[in-house]
C-alpha cells in the first residue's frame, strides 16, 4: 500500500499565478517593436564588435552600453542560470552588471547611453519566449539604471539577428571564430569615427 498527498488547492493557485506573473515579464514582438527602440546604425559592427571581445558560447548574454555615436562604452557578459524564461530574473542579472561596470545616469533628464543585449542561444532566429523575457528584462533594467533601452540581439548558428527589426546576418554566427581584436579596433578607429572611444571601450569592457 503506498501513501500519498495530493497537492493543495493553495499551492495549485499559487503554482498558476507565478507562472501568470512570468508570463507577464514576456514582451511579445509586436511590444517591442512599438516601443520605439532606437535603430543601430551599423548593427554588424556592433555585433562583430561584441564577439570578438566576449566570444559568447550559447546561453550567454552580452550587455553592452553605447554613446550618442554608438562607440562601445562598456561592456559585460555572463551565462544565464535561471531556469526558467522569467523576465524578473534576467533584469536582476542585467542591472547588477551593469551596476558594475558603468555608473547610472538616472540625475540626467533624459538618458543619453544606450545599452543593447546581444543572447547566444541554440535554435533559430525566431522569436521564444526566452527571447520575450529578456526583452522585459533589459527594459527595465535601462529604466533602473538610467539609459535608453536599445536593441535586442541573438546570436545563433543560423547568423545573428535584431528582433522587431528584420536585420540580421549569417557572420558572426554562435559557431564562427571571432575576428582578431586589432580588426575590431581598426574598425572604430575608422576616419566616419570620432574621438578614442576605442581605446576606452578596451579599458573598460568587462570580460567573462
Amino acid at each position: 500500500m503506498t501513501f500519498g498527498f495530493a497537492p493543495s488547492a493553495a499551492t495549485s493557485m499559487s503554482a498558476a499565478a507565478d507562472s501568470a506573473n512570468r508570463l507577464a515579464r514576456i514582451l511579445e514582438p509586436a511590444e517591442w517593436a512599438a516601443a520605439g527602440i532606437p535603430l543601430l546604425r551599423n548593427p554588424r559592427e556592433v555585433v562583430s564588435g561584441l564577439h570578438t571581445r566576449h566570444r559568447p558560447a550559447p546561453a550567454t548574454a552580452v550587455v553592452a552600453v553605447l554613446d550618442h555615436e554608438e562607440r562601445l562604452t562598456a561592456s559585460a557578459s555572463f551565462a544565464r542560470r535561471s531556469v526558467t524564461a522569467d523576465g524578473w530574473e534576467f533584469r536582476n542579472s542585467l542591472l547588477a552588471h551593469l551596476r558594475r561596470v558603468i555608473p547610472h545616469d538616472l540625475r540626467r533628464r533624459t538618458p543619453v547611453r544606450t545599452a543593447v543585449l546581444l543572447y547566444c542561444r541554440e535554435g533559430d532566429e525566431r522569436w521564444t519566449e526566452e527571447d520575450g523575457a529578456w526583452m522585459w528584462g533589459l527594459r527595465d533594467a535601462c529604466t533602473l539604471h538610467g539609459l535608453r533601452c536599445g536593441a535586442y540581439i541573438t546570436l545563433t548558428r543560423g547568423g545573428w539577428q535584431v528582433l522587431g527589426e528584420g536585420r540580421g546576418g549569417r557572420r558572426p554566427s554562435s559557431t564562427s571564430q571571432p575576428a582578431a581584436l586589432a580588426d575590431a579596433l581598426d574598425q572604430e578607429q575608422a576616419p566616419s569615427r570620432t574621438g578614442g572611444g576605442a581605446a576606452q571601450a578596451l579599458h573598460r569592457s568587462a570580460a567573462r
